[in-house]
C-alpha cells in the first residue's frame, strides 16, 4: 500500500504516466515555470509602453509583483493537467481576483484592464509558438491546438475573475456615488433656494416706495452678490457633472491658477470684511479640476472671511498646499486654509461637517448662512477619491482637503516646472481678474 505522505508530496505526473497528455504540454508547461520571470517582465514592459505610469507603480509592490509568476505557474498547470479544474485553484484565482484590486485603486479603466490580458495572451501564445519550434518529439497539429486551447482557455478564465472583482468594486463605487449625490443635490437645493429666497427679499424691499437710497443701493448690492454667487455655483455644478461622463470637456488647470481664481472671485468680499487673502509659500504645480478645487476653496475660504474675528486688527486667510505620497501607494495633494478667526467650539467640533450645521449660530446669529458649504467641500472631494478635515490651533481653525493626484502626473520628476511663488500667484490673479474685466 502507497503512502499517503509520499504521494501527497509528487510533483506533475509526466507525459508517460499520462498518457492523454502530449509532449508539447508538458515542454510549454516546464518552460512556462522556467522562464516565468522573463514573461513576467514582459508583461511588464508591454504594459509599461501603453500606459503613462512609472513602471514601478505598474505592480508597486515585490508582493504584488509576485502575482503575476503565480498566476504563469498556475496556467502552466492547467496545460499539463487538463483535467484541473482552474476555477478551483483558490490561490491562482484569489491573485487574479487581487490584481482587479490594483488595478481598480489605480484608476484603470475596462479597456486598459481587458487590453491588459490581450498583451497576457499574447505573449504566452508567442511562447507557445517558439517552444512548438524548438521541440524534437513529434507533436501532432491535433495535439497542438488542443494545448492552444487549454492556453486560451486558462488565460479567459483568469481574465474572468481579474474583470469579475474589478466590476464588483466599481459597482459598490457607483452605488456610493449615488448616494452621494443624491445628499449632495438635497444640500444644494436648500442652499439655491436659500438664495433665491435672498434675492427676492431684497427685490421685494426695493419696490417699497419710501425706501432710501442708502437703503436701496444695499439692497441692489444684496441681489449683485447673491447673482454672482448662483452664477458661480451653476457654473462649477457644470464642471463637476462632466467630472465621470465626459473626460474630455473637463477643464483642469494648475493648481496656483486655480488659487488666484477663488481670491479673485473673493476679493470685495474679503475687503469688505478687512481680511487678507494670502498664499503660504510656493503651490505645487499639479493638474486639477478647476470646478472641484475652485468650488471647495470658494467654500473654505469664504467661511473663512465669514468668521473672521472683529476685535482683531489683523484679520487674515491663508492658503497653502503640499503633496503628500509616495510611489508605491501614491500621492495626493493636500490643500489647507488656515485662518485666525472666531475658531470653532470644541464641544461643536464632530459635526463640523453635517449637512446644515453651524457651529456659531447661537453665539453669531447675525451671521447669514445654510451650514451647507463644509458638507459640500467634504461631497465634491469624495467625488475624487479624496477627504476633507479640520485642524484646531491655538489661534482660529485649519480647515484642509486631499484629493489623489492623476495617474499620468508624477510630482517627483526632476523636470517639472518649478512651483510658483506667492508674488507670482497674485500677479496670475489680478492678470485673470484683468482679462475678465475687459470682457465684461
Amino acid at each position: 500500500m502507497s503512502n499517503p505522505e509520499n504521494s501527497s508530496n509528487k510533483g506533475p505526473a509526466s507525459a508517460a504516466e499520462r498518457p492523454n497528455t502530449c509532449v508539447l504540454a508538458e515542454v510549454l508547461a516546464s518552460r512556462m515555470r522556467e522562464h516565468k520571470d522573463e514573461l513576467t517582465q514582459r508583461w511588464l514592459d508591454r504594459i509599461s509602453a501603453r500606459v503613462t505610469m512609472d513602471p514601478n507603480e505598474i505592480f508597486p509592490t515585490e508582493a504584488i509583483l509576485d502575482h503575476v509568476p503565480l498566476l504563469i505557474a498556475g496556467i502552466a498547470d492547467y496545460i499539463e493537467q487538463p483535467e484541473k479544474t482552474l476555477m478551483a485553484d483558490v490561490p491562482v484565482v484569489a491573485k487574479a481576483m487581487e490584481l482587479g484590486a490594483l488595478r481598480f485603486s489605480q484608476g484603470f479603466d475596462e479597456y486598459e484592464l481587458l487590453k491588459e490580458y490581450e498583451i497576457f495572451g499574447g505573449i504566452l501564445f508567442s511562447f507557445l509558438s517558439r517552444i512548438a519550434d524548438e521541440i524534437d518529439q513529434p507533436c501532432s497539429r491535433g495535439e497542438l491546438l488542443a494545448c492552444a486551447h487549454r492556453l486560451f482557455l486558462a488565460v479567459t478564465i483568469i481574465e474572468q475573475a481579474t474583470v469579475t472583482h474589478y466590476l464588483s468594486l466599481l459597482r459598490e463605487e457607483l452605488s456610493e456615488r449615488e448616494q452621494r449625490l443624491r445628499g449632495f443635490n438635497r444640500a444644494l437645493t436648500h442652499e439655491m433656494k436659500n438664495l433665491v429666497g435672498i434675492i427676492g427679499g431684497a427685490a421685494e424691499i426695493l419696490e417699497l416706495p419710501d425706501i432710501a437710497p442708502e437703503q436701496q443701493q444695499k439692497m441692489v448690492s444684496i441681489i449683485h452678490r447673491n447673482t454672482d454667487t448662483m452664477r458661480a455655483t451653476l457654473d462649477n455644478l457644470v464642471e463637476l457633472s462632466r467630472m465621470r461622463n465626459d473626460p474630455q470637456q473637463q477643464r483642469h488647470v494648475q493648481l496656483p491658477a486655480a488659487v488666484a481664481e477663488v481670491i479673485r472671485q473673493l476679493r470685495e468680499a474679503a475687503k469688505a470684511e478687512n481680511v487678507e487673502i494670502r498664499v503660504a509659500g510656493e503651490l505645487p504645480p499639479v493638474e486639477v479640476n478647476a470646478a472641484a478645487v475652485e468650488l471647495c476653496l470658494s467654500n473654505l475660504v469664504a467661511n473663512a472671511i465669514k468668521y473672521s474675528d472683529a476685535d482683531k486688527p489683523d484679520r487674515w486667510v491663508e492658503i497653502s498646499s503640499e503633496m503628500s505620497g509616495d510611489p508605491e501607494s501614491g500621492y495626493e495633494m493636500i490643500v489647507k486654509v488656515r485662518d485666525n478667526g472666531l475658531g470653532v467650539p470644541e464641544e461643536r467640533r464632530a459635526r463640523l461637517f453635517e449637512r446644515f450645521y453651524r457651529a456659531h449660530e447661537h453665539v453669531h446669529a447675525n451671521i447669514s448662512g445654510t451650514g451647507l458649504g463644509l458638507s459640500i467641500v467634504r461631497e465634491t472631494v469624495k467625488t475624487l477619491g479624496g477627504r476633507a478635515w479640520a485642524e484646531f490651533p491655538e489661534d482660529g481653525a485649519v480647515f484642509a482637503f486631499s484629493i489623489p493626484t492623476r495617474r499620468d502626473q508624477d510630482p517627483t520628476r526632476a523636470d517639472a516646472a518649478s512651483p510658483p511663488s506667492g508674488a507670482e500667484v497674485n500677479e496670475l490673479r489680478d492678470r485673470i481678474g484683468s482679462d475678465r474685466a475687459a470682457k465684461r
